[in-house]
């Protein structure tokens, strides 16, 4: 199965949209520049973020 990453960048501009920047900045300070989105499926859950929906962002702005 291959790994799935995504900018970091697709993750705080979703937070951030919401409203959530406290979580944003942590997020942005605690996590490297991709996201494993399966390694990282139960913070994504957490964090109320669809890692479908993520994916499907990072693809479209590629």
């Amino acid at each position: 199965m291959q790994k799935m990453t995504i900018p970091k960048q697709v993750i705080l501009d979703a937070l951030r949209n919401r409203g959530q920047q406290a979580r944003a900045d942590w997020f942005d300070r605690e996590l490297p520049e991709q996201i494993d989105l399966t390694r990282n499926s139960s913070l994504l859950t957490t964090l109320g973020l669809d890692a479908d929906a993520l994916r499907e962002t990072a693809r479209q702005a590629a």
